[in-house]
């Protein structure tokens, strides 16, 4: 089953609240999103690390519920 765009954001939220967060869905299907997160939890961690963090913080929806998820992150400026 799709995960919805609101479920994903929550997710996001719960994991990195003082984020600004931004989903996009690009196919239309709840499958395929886009999420440019901004969080002070990136400063000075590589993108990869980023990356993982954000993967940690889905419980590993991703490549279930979730199908894909095309990740920008950045460190929010203080």
């Amino acid at each position: 089953m799709p995960m919805p765009a609101d479920q994903l954001e929550a997710e996001l939220r719960a994991a990195f609240p003082d984020a600004d967060i931004d989903i996009e869905d690009l196919a239309g299907d709840g499958d395929h999103y886009k999420a440019r997160i901004a969080s002070s939890a990136f400063a000075g961690l590589s993108r990869v690390r980023q990356h993982q963090l954000v993967y940690a913080a889905l419980n590993g929806k991703v490549g279930g519920e979730l199908h894909a998820l095309a990740l920008e992150t950045t460190p929010k400026a203080g």
